[in-house]
């Protein structure tokens, strides 16, 4: 029997029109009443996930969130931090001095708010502070605090060039942090030991839920890592194919209420 299910949201828990269906809400609300753990697990911001917490009800006692993609657990009912995994501003100078080297826009987190240090503000910047509903600033390097913390950075950009950026970054680069591309415009920058899967399999030891008994359902690179820790991984049908090629079971795609078809197989047994 499953007793954790970890949704992605873009792309898995919402359709195209950002909505969560009704029919993937009662399917959810269906398995949370058989006593099934249901984790919000996005790259997204607390600030950006809370309404979709509060959407399906999931800030219960002992009920939990991953965001940043894995950067951050949480408990949604008292929020209490149960892993906090940063970047620090060593880090972030570095990263700022491969962007320009790079010619890739940039931006970077804290807990509730955005920043970027270029002047001339991307346009996908702008979109993230939208989608989340998290206030944007502009801040040079040297404004930030020395024990600034930072959830994720992240390279943005039209997707020819930012598939560009990405060949072009050195494989040091590579082996110091996490990337993850999430979109076809943003590539996500996080400490080496963060992603979705270590989340998932942080939360499932502490709550005394093994490998076995834990769903994962998503679609893009940044879920790679929690599809394969699951004891049934779940693949979106809009999913790449990276995440299809590791995937136990696949689902119908974000448009065609995937989520609920998936919890309804695999939990509900209809």
């Amino acid at each position: 029997m499953y007793k954790l299910v970890a949704i992605d949201v873009d792309g898995t828990l919402f359709n195209d029109r950002k909505e969560i269906t009704k029919e993937v809400n009662e399917a959810i609300q269906a398995a949370k009443a058989k006593g099934v753990k249901v984790v919000v697990c996005t790259g997204r911001p607390i600030v950006g996930a809370q309404p979709i917490i509060e959407e399906l009800k999931l800030t219960d006692e002992d009920e939990y969130v991953i965001t940043f993609n894995g950067a951050l657990v949480q408990n949604t009912h008292t929020n209490e931090v149960i892993s906090e995994i940063s970047l620090s501003y060593q880090d972030l100078k570095v990263l700022y001095e491969l962007s320009l080297k790079l010619h890739s826009p940039m931006h970077f987190f804290d807990s509730k708010n955005v920043y970027t240090p270029n002047k001339d503000i991307n346009q996908y910047t702008v979109y993230e502070s939208h989608i989340n509903q998290i206030p944007l600033h502009y801040r040079t390097i040297e404004e930030i605090p020395a024990d600034f913390l930072i959830p994720k950075v992240m390279f943005i950009d039209e997707p020819e060039h930012l598939n560009k950026i990405i060949s072009n970054i050195p494989d040091s680069f590579k082996e110091q942090f996490t990337w993850v591309k999430s979109a076809p415009y943003f590539l996500e920058i996080l400490h080496p030991s963060v992603s979705k899967g270590n989340a998932v399999k942080q939360l499932a030891e502490k709550l005394s839920i093994k490998r076995e008994e834990v769903i994962c359902i998503g679609d893009g690179e940044n879920d790679l890592s929690m599809v394969e820790y699951a004891g049934c991984g779940v693949a979106m049908g809009n999913a790449v194919p990276s995440v299809k090629k590791v995937a136990e079971f696949q689902t119908f795609s974000n448009n065609e209420n995937g989520v609920a078809y998936a919890i309804e197989k695999l939990i509900l047994n209809k």
